[in-house]
């Protein structure tokens, strides 16, 4: 059982920032990758940044230069740090991970979500 519990999220005016963690525990093993979509209300899910067990990081175009993420590769964790946010911002965030379970097979897990919402 793999469980993963987001925290951070919560009510901020535009241009302030958020810190989202996401924790995950159980029979994790190796993680592969860790990432950050998010669900803005009416629209679909989408990803936000991932990053790799080796720290390689990648953004959606609308986030780079203001969203860092990061990895604890000791403690199982991702951050999202989340500056200059932005009205458009706003949207329930998950965090996802993807577990290796053998060579090249992985199981993707995902946790429940945090709300960010971004007043103008």
């Amino acid at each position: 059982q793999v469980q993963l519990v987001e925290s951070g999220g919560g009510l901020v005016q535009a241009g302030g920032s958020l810190r989202l963690s996401c924790a995950v525990s159980g029979s994790i093993g190796s993680i592969d990758v860790m990432a950050w979509y998010r669900q803005a209300p009416g629209k679909q899910r989408e990803l936000v940044a991932t990053v790799t067990s080796r720290g390689n990081t990648n953004y959606i175009d609308s986030v780079k230069g203001r969203f860092t993420i990061a990895r604890d590769n000791a403690k199982n964790t991702v951050d999202l740090q989340m500056d200059s946010l932005k009205p458009e911002d706003t949207a329930v965030y998950y965090c996802k991970a993807e577990v290796l379970r053998s060579v090249g097979v992985t199981s993707n897990y995902w946790g429940r979500g945090t709300v960010v919402t971004v007043s103008s």
